[in-house]
């Protein structure tokens, strides 16, 4: 998502390059750039114009004329703007009542069941809660069969009752369900539905009121762009729902949706899909999208990520083998399983700074890391703990076992041995300061 209005900002503030100071001259290219980028991107056209405008007002402040690189100021104006247009501050869902009650809501097709499933892994885990998936989605075929599916690969329990035809009645029971068995987060999963059908958005209503929700939620797919806020203001206002949930934003999305849904709505988003795994739910943090926007990475969402991945444990089995400077094969192979857990390669190495405009126009297939593995399984276990013994003999017989050429083998070892380099550099904590530093600086604003 945003690769093509990451390019756009880009080519806009080229138009600064060179320039003294900002002007209203030179501003106005740049602006009619800004402007045309987001339109194409399927953002609201009000908003569009006010975005420009408000960044034309702070541009031609005293403070900013006296800027030595206007376009990097032009960067930061529009970095604040972009956040600010988003919703400014992270904005959590209420988990204070006991329990807690999520009601979802949205059209058809748009991957409410999903992400319950995926809220239900992410409460369980990241909050210790005793989820409930109450399954009220009485229309669609196989819907209910869905979310148990769901509800099994992640370790939560799912409440239906397939003989009811009654939405209301089935979340009521859900709810009554979950307090008799001590569990103290509940997700209503419902219908999807059309603004346009009356009988639906009643039904809906008539949940809320009954189940009284300790929050709302309103889910759609990022990849309906404009249409995407315009279903959201129609819902809100027979809803009054606490949030968003925008889905699908791996996929070939414009982010229109992401950048005039709080201002058209004024509801924040809360949370966002990035892939099709139960993992891939990520919190919306309007300043890190701003940060990835613009091409400035996000590092703080990739520790995250990798933080969820790793016990404290493991990471302190790791620290004490770089340390000492065993880190071997076999470890390399957890780091990989790690790393694939974390979601669409392309969508973490978009996290660092500077890799998504690398990236750009390079597709990553996710199963990229299976001929290293497959080498590595290859391997015996004395290769693996210490791969100075493979000699030409090994190496043909890793190679012949994963039907590639030994060349391949060569790459990998040359590959293994630059990584524990960088292991045994990073072991040093000072080494590994100067490290960050450089990292947090290349994701500032300069250029």
């Amino acid at each position: 998502m945003f690769d093509n209005l990451s390019d756009k900002f880009d080519r806009a503030f080229s138009l600064l390059k060179g320039q003294g100071k900002i002007t209203e001259v030179n501003i106005a290219s740049t602006l009619k750039e800004i402007r045309r980028a987001l339109l194409d991107a399927d953002v609201n056209y009000n908003t569009a114009k006010e975005f420009t405008l408000s960044i034309k007002e702070k541009a031609m402040g005293a403070d900013v004329l006296n800027s030595v690189k206007p376009g990097q100021m032009m960067i930061k104006l529009c970095h604040d703007e972009l956040k600010d247009l988003m919703g400014g501050q992270m904005e959590g869902i209420n988990l204070k009542d006991k329990p807690t009650i999520i009601l979802m809501s949205g059209l058809q097709g748009s991957g409410k069941t999903t992400f319950t499933g995926k809220l239900g892994l992410w409460l369980k885990t990241k909050h210790n809660k005793r989820p409930l998936l109450v399954a009220c989605d009485v229309y669609r075929p196989a819907a209910i069969t869905q979310l148990e599916v769901v509800g099994k690969s992640i370790g939560v329990e799912v409440f239906s009752q397939p003989e009811s035809k009654d939405p209301v009645s089935i979340a009521k029971a859900g709810v009554e369900f979950a307090k008799a068995n001590g569990m103290n987060a509940i997700i209503i999963d419902t219908a999807g539905r059309l603004a346009i059908d009356e009988a639906m958005m009643a039904e809906i209503e008539e949940v809320k009121r009954a189940i009284n929700p300790s929050e709302t939620l309103f889910v759609v797919d990022a990849m309906t762009g404009q249409d995407a806020v315009n279903t959201a203001k129609t819902f809100n206002e027979r809803l009054d729902f606490d949030g968003v949930v925008l889905t699908k934003l791996d996929g070939d999305t414009r982010g229109g949706a992401a950048l005039s849904i709080k201002s058209i709505v004024n509801k924040p988003i809360k949370f966002i899909g990035t892939g099709e795994k139960m993992e891939a739910l990520d919190i919306f943090y309007p300043e890190r999208m701003a940060d990835r926007i613009l091409g400035m990475g996000d590092v703080v969402s990739l520790v995250e990520r990798a933080q969820m991945q790793m016990d404290d444990a493991e990471a302190k089995r790791l620290e004490r083998k770089m340390r000492k400077n065993t880190f071997d094969f076999d470890d390399f192979l957890k780091q990989i399983q790690q790393i694939k857990k974390m979601g669409s390669l392309k969508d973490v190495m978009g996290m660092i700074p500077g890799m998504g405009k690398v990236m750009k126009n390079t597709e990553i297939d996710d199963d990229a890391f299976k001929g290293i593995e497959a080498l590595i399984r290859s391997m015996t276990v004395q290769e693996r703990q210490d791969y100075t013994i493979i000699d030409m003999s090994r190496k043909k017989r890793i190679a012949k076992g994963t039907g590639v050429p030994v060349e391949d083998v060569n790459a990998l070892i040359k590959q293994f041995v630059e990584m524990k380099k960088m292991m045994k550099l990073m072991s040093n904590k000072q080494n590994m300061m100067a490290m960050m530093k450089n990292l947090k600086n290349a994701g500032g604003v300069k250029r």
